[in-house]
């Protein structure tokens, strides 16, 4: 769906328009009921530049000072490769994902292991292993 010559799709690859699946989590109205919800919330935080959303999802312990993505980079896929745990019974889980970016440079991909924690009730990113 486009709205104005801009995909109403949601960038996180479930295939459902962006304003009923990761804008809610985005504009704070609600929070992620699971870990693999969450990372795909992030991702697409990064696809679309919310960076608000970016720094509250990111565990304080482990966030680094700075959020911002390059801006050189737009990111162009994502493919969940496993979930373990991060259940909405859960306090931990990860995550493994394939995401895909386009640079100056050229096309690449981020293969990563993250791990996820509920902190304070809701669900936030620790840190991840690149494969």
């Amino acid at each position: 769906m486009t709205l104005g010559g801009l995909s109403t799709q949601c960038p996180c690859g479930t295939g459902a328009d962006y304003d009923s699946c990761c804008g809610p989590l985005h504009r704070g109205e609600r929070q992620a009921t699971t870990a693999v919800e969450l990372m795909r919330s992030r991702y697409t935080a990064y696809a679309r530049g919310e960076l608000g959303h970016l720094f509250r999802s990111w565990h304080p312990h482990t966030r680094p000072a700075d959020v911002s993505p390059d801006p050189a980079t737009t990111w162009t896929g994502l493919e969940v490769l496993a979930t373990s745990l991060g259940g909405p019974a859960d306090d931990e889980g990860t995550v493994e994902f394939r995401a895909s970016f386009r640079t100056p440079s050229g096309a690449g991909s981020l293969h990563e292991l993250s791990r996820f924690a509920r902190r304070a009730g809701r669900w936030v990113y620790v840190d991840g292993d690149v494969r």
